[in-house]
């Protein structure tokens, strides 16, 4: 193959290499704003989760896909006015929970393990009475349990401090600013039934990043040829003749 027939190769190949970079970049971009929705979380009851002023990514979904450890968004009107929630779901309809057992709540009967809690501290300084969470309803409580308002703080409500399934809009998968990354998996709710999996953030990750390397080394194509090109030309260029 001659040279101009591997330059004029190299170039279709590195149109390519753009198009197709592009495609995942933007791609990839315009699924995360499909699929996530920012929220900037205003207090600390979800520390060390998710501190006062962090920026979390929330993957939408329905209230039915809510399990037991999920961080998730919600809107109560008679928790909070006008205004999204943070809390993570310990218990859910048909559920018992209690507080506590040797220090750890306790969920039908079982002590959960919650390494998420700020260290040293119990899962709940005061107790509350055991609560049967109704069907279709959801038991919160923040991970900063000795001043969060969540389901214990509602208790003498009608609903007993449960939420309805219906008035989550999110889950929250990530804190983006400052960078903390995915949130840990609940682990500790595992014997009571299976975990949310993941959210896709980490495949969109790799496509946007992906989609940035072939535009990058689509570009640089040119340019690189270009001065490999003089390189071989001065290199196959006859010596002139003269006096040494």
């Amino acid at each position: 193959m001659s040279g101009e027939s591997r330059q004029g190769l190299g170039q279709r190949l590195s149109g390519v290499a753009v198009a197709l970079g592009l495609v995942l970049f933007l791609g990839g971009f315009a699924w995360a704003a499909v699929t996530y929705r920012p929220y900037t979380v205003p207090t600390s009851s979800m520390t060390p989760t998710i501190d006062a002023g962090d920026r979390v990514l929330a993957q939408k979904v329905g209230g039915g896909e809510v399990r037991r450890g999920d961080v998730v968004v919600f809107e109560d009107k008679s928790w909070v006015t006008n205004a999204k929630v943070v809390k993570r779901v310990v218990a859910v309809g048909g559920d018992t929970v209690s507080c506590c057992t040797d220090g750890k709540l306790t969920v039908d009967g079982k002590q959960i393990d919650e390494p998420y809690l700020p260290k040293g501290t119990l899962a709940e300084i005061k107790n509350f009475p055991t609560v049967t969470v109704p069907k279709g309803r959801l038991f919160l409580l923040g991970d900063e349990r000795q001043g969060s308002l969540d389901s214990t703080a509602h208790l003498t409500d009608a609903a007993k401090g449960t939420v309805s399934r219906d008035a989550v809009t999110a889950r929250v998968d990530a804190v983006i600013w400052p960078w903390k990354g995915s949130l840990k998996r609940p682990t500790g709710f595992e014997a009571l039934g299976p975990l949310s999996q993941p959210g896709p953030l980490s495949t969109i990750e790799l496509v946007i990043v992906a989609g940035a390397v072939l535009v990058l080394a689509g570009g640089a194509y040119g340019p690189i040829a270009k001065r490999m090109g003089r390189s071989r030309a001065r290199a196959a260029r006859p010596e002139a003749a003269g006096v040494r």
